[in-house]
């Protein structure tokens, strides 16, 4: 009467005082016989212990022996509070008995305790929890039976579980581990979140949880995707059932809750069985052979019907003919699943090892009010080419068993012991699929891996050249230079082939100098404009200037208003530099004179008498008139008989007949006689 919390699996398992952890009750007794394969030998290790030691382990303590039965030897017998066991006690053969023993004491929780076979090095137990490992990522094997009452966790996959969580039940719930089995579990710690949502799932309660430091995860092969009920990859001729629902309501409606109502999160109403018995059942036809690693159920999502299924079997075959009722390894009872505590949440239930096969069918065992429910199937596709596929042999026939109805499939897997021998899910199972997958693998690895590399390293080379070289060649020529040529002349030669600017949109400004202006007699005219930019020619003006209209670029002295006429202005002795521009009127918009820019140094010279056109237009389209006979430029010489003319002819252009029509050029700079200034 001293026994509390014992899963006793083959290869581990989980063992606790009664009323644990609570203090264990006086003059009670329990003995544990723990028993592995052949040839294997079995390790123990405490996760707590507390036992009163009062009297020296003379009434209240925990005893282990060697072997079972009266042959049994003696490997320890211990007690204490806060009892620390370091290390494991390691049995000499594959059977190990352990003793329970509680006197009269006033305080003590007892123990818990579990085991596995010494080839699991990495044991831990039930109450460890991610806190009590610094490694951001380790495995660890959880023995069978962590599912107890007194412990409990947080969180949920694929979000996490709280580092306070008990690590081997978060592998329980999460479906990496089985609890009657136990197994290896692949923990990954993380940042926390501030909430950790609580759920139902294969058999264990997780809670919600607040905001943590850490949290944890498990690695798992991925084979927990859906399989095609929510999504409709499932058609509905492929959803059937026992039975259908079938009722009219006040109003008169008639409402048919059909198979295909059965996918998961739609909306309106469940797949509902007519008769609510034990003979009822749902099934899916997979199209072809799955791996369904898991399932999730909810009732019938209607409040105003309260209908769930509480608890169901399942069922699988190949050929919808032959069924196998699903057990779990070394196990002679059919696994029976938890279902809904309500209508709406939403249950999970893993199969480990996972069922390989096409057609699967739920079978209800309880349910409240009526046979109701939504599904989903989780899993992956199975390919009979990585895995060979397990045959078994037919079981005998049973007279009774016809193979044409479910109710006899459930009385024979129910009344027989011949259904043990149709479960096709051994531990060897897993071994069989994972080496013809892992060699095949490793050998396409070692062809695609070495190429891949080639290839992108080929890749990146030519890249990183082409580079190199696209800026060596910016280096060497710059994006806008011309190395090769000599810019300033080439600049200089091509403004002869520019198109003249007009008077309307030239933008730079003409400028008067009082100084200079003043060196002028009466209705003088300067004679030479000189620009500031040294990158434009400086013109010489020449030609007779008509009379200045409004907007013309000269301005006169004040007073007597003059005639150009009466006076030749390029015959003034003065030699005096003049400034480069004239100042404009201060009158709406001056019109500027646009020079034509060339290099005098490719024309011929022409004789003096050739008549020279002013530059500059008058006002409006018209020519300005011409006043007087054509004007000789002032050579700027101390000689007055300079046999240079300064200005050249256009080419194309007719004689002084067409003066109207004729513009200068004007040099950039004329070569002067001795004695001459320079400008």
């Amino acid at each position: 009467d001293g026994c509390g919390h014992t899963i006793l699996g083959p290869e581990s398992g989980t063992l606790a005082s009664i009323n644990y952890p609570q203090t264990s009750p006086n003059s009670t007794v329990c003995e544990w016989e723990i028993r592995v394969k052949p040839g294997q030998q079995i390790q123990l290790k405490f996760g707590d212990f507390d036992i009163d030691d009062s009297d020296s382990c003379h009434s209240s303590y925990l005893r282990v022996h060697n072997g079972i039965g009266p042959t049994r030897t003696e490997i320890g017998k211990y007690c204490g509070f806060g009892f620390q066991m370091d290390g494991l006690i390691t049995s000499k053969s594959n059977e190990v008995t352990v003793q329970f023993m509680s006197g009269i004491h006033t305080s003590g929780r007892g123990f818990l305790a579990v085991y596995s076979t010494t080839d699991k090095s990495d044991l831990i137990t039930c109450l460890d929890n991610a806190s009590h490992f610094s490694e951001p990522e380790f495995n660890k094997y959880c023995p069978a039976g962590c599912v107890i009452p007194f412990a409990d966790i947080s969180g949920t996959i694929p979000h996490g579980y709280r580092d306070s969580s008990s690590l081997c039940m978060a592998g329980v719930h999460a479906g990496v581990v089985s609890n009657t089995l136990g197994g290896q579990i692949n923990v990954v710690i993380s940042k926390g979140i501030p909430y950790y949502e609580g759920s139902l799932a294969n058999n264990v309660t997780s809670k919600v949880g607040p905001l943590s430091t850490s949290l944890f995860t498990f690695k798992t092969s991925g084979c927990y995707g859906t399989l095609g009920m929510e999504s409709g990859v499932i058609p509905d001729s492929h959803i059937t059932a026992s039975s259908i629902l079938e009722w009219s309501d006040q109003t008169g409606q008639v409402n048919i809750w059909k198979p295909e109502n059965a996918r998961l999160k739609r909306l309106g109403p469940p797949w509902a069985a007519f008769i609510s018995d034990e003979h009822q059942w749902l099934q899916i036809d997979l199209n072809k052979e799955k791996r369904i690693t898991g399932i999730i159920t909810t009732g019938s999502t209607l409040a105003e019907h309260y209908y769930y299924v509480s608890a169901y079997r399942i069922l699988y075959s190949d050929d919808a003919q032959k069924w196998t009722v699903y057990r779990e390894p070394g196990m002679d009872k059919d696994k029976i699943f938890q279902g809904n505590t309500e209508l709406y949440q939403e249950v999970r239930n893993n199969f480990i090892p996972p069922i390989i096969a096409r057609f699967f069918r739920i079978n209800p065992l309880k349910w409240h009010q009526k046979i109701a429910m939504k599904v989903e199937l989780l899993g992956c596709q199975f390919s009979l080419g990585r895995a060979p596929k397990i045959t078994i042999p037919p079981p005998p026939q049973n007279k009774n068993d016809k193979n044409d109805g479910f109710s006899d499939d459930f009385i024979h897997s129910v009344k027989t012991s011949l259904e043990t021998d149709k479960t096709t899910f051994t531990p060897e199972i897993k071994n069989t699929t994972v080496t013809p997958s892992v060699t095949k693998d490793v050998a396409l690895a070692a062809v695609l891996v070495p190429v891949l590399v080639m290839v992108f390293t080929t890749l990146i080379l030519v890249l990183v050249c082409a580079w190199h070289w696209r800026n060596r060649k910016k280096k060497t020529e710059g994006t806008y230079d011309l190395p090769y040529w000599d810019r300033a002349g080439w600049w200089k030669g091509m403004k002869q082939f520019l198109p003249t600017k007009s008077a309307e949109h030239e933008e730079t400004p003409v400028r008067y100098s009082s100084s200079e202006i003043s060196h002028l007699r009466p209705r003088e005219v300067p004679t030479m404009l000189q620009t500031e930019s040294a990158e434009y020619a400086q013109p010489l003006v020449g030609g007779i200037v008509g009379t200045l209209h409004q907007r013309s670029t000269f301005k006169p002295e004040e007073g007597t208003e003059a005639s150009y006429a009466d006076l030749d202005p390029y015959n003034s002795p003065i030699q005096e530099v003049y400034h480069a521009y004239a100042e404009p009127l201060p009158i709406t918009g001056p019109e500027y004179a646009t020079p034509i820019i060339m290099d005098m140094s490719s024309h011929p010279s022409t004789p003096l008498g050739v008549p020279s056109i002013s530059t500059f237009k008058a006002a409006g389209n018209q020519a300005p008139p011409l006043v007087g006979t054509y004007n000789k430029l002032l050579s700027r010489t101390d000689s007055a008989s300079s046999a240079q003319a300064l200005y050249d002819t256009p080419k194309g252009q007719p004689g002084p007949g067409a003066a109207d029509d004729l513009v200068y050029q004007v040099p950039q700079s004329v070569a002067h006689s001795t004695g001459s200034k320079d400008e």
